[in-house]
């Protein structure tokens, strides 16, 4: 048998892979970390300025035990890197109060005991007068809610990964993993790897190496706008915010330069045939969807976008994580399709992918991320609710 290059090889540097090679690092062992980008790349859904965090879950209570548990991992790393990361600014969620997202907004406030306040629609209008109100819509402040920056978030990963050991590599991409006895050999173009486990968090490229695991490559359409006052936007006075007013999904954060604020809308543009088939640029008249939201629900704001940002993420068909065992793949462990809602969660993850590559399991119930659920027979993992994914 050959020699081993490490014992843990983790395929894909960006949300989850960054945090998984740091995790794993840390818990001691030797680290091998593939990433066909530079560090930081704006290829993935690792991107875009700022991510939301909420603890008070649109998607279902059964994932508040993670988000607690990521929010504290957040909270330290800001700390202990000196790094403005996770910034506390709560969470809106504004919506009529019987539609599926505010009725699991008020299930993961009430069966986990979150801090919060519910906001009858006259104290929304008062309290945040940059929303326009809708007749009957309430809002929910989540106060372990705020803001996350993705790119540096990921560059601090990998500078902990490093520092605790990882050998991490990039602009090398990985074509081939072939599981055998005693190791996984893993394929570049200048040479092969051998390492005991591997773990692939790839994202929308999930399926050049695992090529059954159901994950869809979408495009993510991030805007910003200038306000007519920016004072009304900072960080204090406007939260992140998600609202579902009909059909449109709007979600959005504070300033975070003094001059712009972001905004956007989720599931108005089509899937792509492959993720090397992104648009990085688009034309004015896609962007009609977000423009139209926004001159109806956030009138501070003017409506024509003054930049964009295509980015990708990859989408299993219940909006739910693959999180475990690779049917088929001995040794390979796979954290992919987080579908629109997964970098708040990233270093929980990294430590989920830590005790499934070292023990095989996880202190976390990850049954409904079970990537052998879409297998021939198998029903797919349930949802709490039909919603989309927020930003």
């Amino acid at each position: 048998m050959s020699t081993l290059d490490a014992e843990v090889a983790v395929v894909g540097l960006g949300t989850t892979g960054s945090m998984s090679a740091w995790k794993l690092a840390e818990a001691g062992v030797t680290v091998l970390g593939f990433e066909q980008y530079g560090f930081g790349h704006d290829r993935g859904a690792a991107a875009g300025e700022s991510r939301l965090f909420r603890a008070a879950y649109h998607e279902g209570p059964e994932y508040v035990p993670l988000l607690r548990r990521a929010r504290e991992l957040w909270v330290d790393l800001t700390r202990s890197s000196g790094r403005p990361l996770f910034t506390p600014t709560g969470c809106l969620s504004i919506g009529l109060p019987d539609i599926a997202p505010m009725r699991n907004v008020r299930r993961s406030v009430d069966e986990h005991d979150l801090a919060h306040e519910v906001l009858d629609p006259d104290e929304l209008a008062r309290r945040f007068p940059q929303h326009t109100p809708v007749e009957g819509e309430i809002g929910v402040l989540d106060l372990a809610g705020g803001m996350l920056r993705p790119e540096l978030a990921v560059l601090t990963a990998i500078e902990r990964a490093r520092a605790a050991g990882a050998r991490l590599l990039a602009r090398t991409p990985v074509r081939d993993i072939e599981p055998g006895d005693g190791g996984v050999t893993i394929r570049t173009d200048d040479r092969t790897w051998r390492v005991e486990r591997v773990v692939v968090t790839t994202g929308p490229w999930v399926r050049e190496l695992v090529p059954d695991a159901p994950v869809t490559a979408k495009p993510i359409v991030l805007t910003w706008f200038a306000p007519a006052d920016v004072r009304d936007y900072r960080p204090e006075v406007f939260p992140a915010f998600i609202r579902d007013t009909g059909d449109r999904h709007l979600f959005g954060c504070p300033t975070m330069d003094g001059v712009s604020v972001k905004a956007g809308v989720a599931d108005v543009w089509d899937p792509l045939p492959d993720p090397r088939a992104l648009t990085r640029d688009l034309p004015e008249p896609a962007l009609a969807p977000v423009s139209d939201s926004v001159r109806r629900f956030l009138p501070g704001l003017h409506p024509d976008p003054i930049r964009h940002e295509v980015h990708l993420d990859g989408y299993t068909a219940d909006r739910t994580a693959l999180a475990g065992p690779v049917p088929g793949l001995p040794r390979v462990t796979v954290l992919a399709g987080f579908s629109g809602h997964g970098f708040k969660m990233a270093p929980v993850f990294g430590e989920v992918a830590a005790d499934l590559a070292l023990h095989g399991g996880s202190g976390f119930d990850l049954t409904r991320m079970d990537p052998a659920r879409f297998g021939r027979g198998a029903e797919p993992a349930r949802r709490a609710a039909p919603v989309p994914p927020a930003r």
